[in-house]
């Protein structure tokens, strides 16, 4: 949706001032992200090659606003809407080569010069719920949270989509979700427009290294799949110590899948807390094959300010779509919702023939939130979307702080796999670094 002679904080909040609202509410941020890592990367423009931390080469940078906007129309009748709007400031011209998401309009520079990356803004959500008893209707444009089709939400900005949501609990300790998503604006969402590889998007084609799409191109909304998808989901709080969900997708000509999840608070040891996952992708398209994965996770939290916590999961050896986001670029690197998830080098630990585990630690040192992770996937299948040899260990340090409404965090992350990095003359990568700094403000 385009925004024409009108500032995106008045295209927000529009519907505020026209009707007699109660209860309005508005609250956003503003973020700037840097990534640089010291891995070759060469710009397909000028073919320059860089090495380094914190060259031109080797660095993604970007801004977002977001502002959003809640209310009530009337008793039981509620909306809500959100607008972005990202900019890389001129940076991409100056300090980095690459963005952090591919929803810039990107516009051939003169003569040799690089491309010039337009700003964008669009609204990310506008929607209508009714209430009646404990059941909830929702339309519109909005983010989602299900297991195998969701907003991933750590980079810039994230993807939404267009989808009718149903949200029951007149069952005691019981939730009902009953959806239809009908659009999307993820990076290729289902992954249907080709094989393997990062994330890609107009920013590749003219050097711009994309290494945080998520959003796709012009950040515009097209169909989901090919003819929308269905879901229905419930949880379940019966028994206290533990929580159960279930999950049941039908992405129409593509695939049928189910997730099922249970974590449960051990009431013999104080603290303890464990989980299982179980995971299908059944699909519909000749010449693919069923995907599926498992997890379990088990973690302990007694000890004051310090939770700790290690997970293990195993995907199918031949499947083809990942255990993964489908709503995003399902075939590279979407974020998968196993426990094992790496911190940065998504895409793997839900490939078909990965085995991962990962452990954590979460500290308060007052100072900062101190967080490490250590992950460790090995993938030796032959499938065309694993190929051959994709072990993985990733490294990660980061600290977090809070100053009054800014949030800051700074992560080293230490990244050894053996599908990049693959310097000239080898066959394999080698191990390189990665700095990550993001800033946001709250208001």
């Amino acid at each position: 949706m385009k925004l024409v002679k009108m500032s995106l904080a008045a295209a927000v909040l529009l519907g505020a001032s026209a009707f007699a609202l109660d209860n309005v509410k508005v609250d956003g941020d503003a973020k700037v992200y840097y990534f640089t890592k010291n891995a070759d990367t060469t710009n397909a423009v000028t073919g320059a090659k860089s090495n380094s931390l914190f060259s031109k080469g080797t660095s993604a940078a970007d801004a977002a606003l977001r502002i959003g906007v809640t209310g009530n129309l009337m008793k039981n009748v509620s909306f809500g809407a959100t607008g972005y709007a990202i900019s890389t400031l001129g940076l991409e011209n100056n300090l980095v080569d690459a963005t952090w998401t591919g929803a810039h309009t990107v516009r051939p520079g003169t003569g040799a010069g690089y491309p010039e990356v337009d700003d964008k803004a669009w609204m990310g959500e506008m929607w209508v719920a009714a209430t009646l008893s404990q059941t909830t209707l929702k339309l519109g444009r909005m983010e989602l949270d299900t297991p195998l089709a969701f907003s991933e939400k750590w980079s810039v900005v994230p993807n939404t989509f267009d989808a009718i949501v149903a949200v029951s609990q007149e069952i005691a300790d019981t939730t009902i979700v009953a959806g239809w998503v009908g659009k999307g604006n993820g990076t290729n969402a289902a992954g249907m427009a080709g094989l393997g590889g990062k994330n890609q998007s107009v920013l590749d084609s003219v050097g711009l290294a994309l290494d945080a799409g998520v959003v796709g191109a012009d950040a515009s909304f097209t169909t989901f799949a090919k003819n929308g998808a269905y879901t229905v989901g419930f949880l379940n709080n019966s028994f206290k110590p533990l929580t159960f969900q279930g999950w049941s997708y039908n992405v129409s000509n593509i695939a049928s899948a189910y997730w099922l999840q249970g974590d449960v608070d051990c009431q013999l040891v104080k603290g303890l807390k464990l989980g299982a996952q179980y995971a299908a992708i059944n699909t519909k398209i000749t010449g693919t094959k069923d995907s599926g994965a498992y997890a379990a996770r088990v973690a302990y939290e007694a000890i004051p300010k310090l939770k700790v916590g290690a997970s293990y999961s195993k995907a199918d050896t031949d499947g083809t779509l990942k255990v993964a986001n489908v709503a995003t670029n399902n075939l590279g690197t979407a974020q998968s919702k196993l426990y094992t998830e790496a911190y940065w080098n998504y895409g793997y630990v839900g490939a078909a023939g990965a085995e991962s585990f990962a452990v954590a630690a979460d500290y308060d040192a007052g100072v900062a939130q101190l967080f490490a992770q250590y992950t460790d996937i090995n993938n030796k299948s032959a499938t065309v979307l694993a190929g051959a040899d994709h072990d993985v260990t990733e490294l990660v340090l980061s600290a977090s702080k809070s100053f009054g409404p800014l949030d800051a965090t700074l992560a080293y992350i230490s990244t050894d796999a053996k599908d990049q990095n693959v310097k000239v003359g080898n066959t394999t990568g080698s191990r390189y670094d990665s700095v990550l700094a993001m800033l946001k403000v709250n208001f």
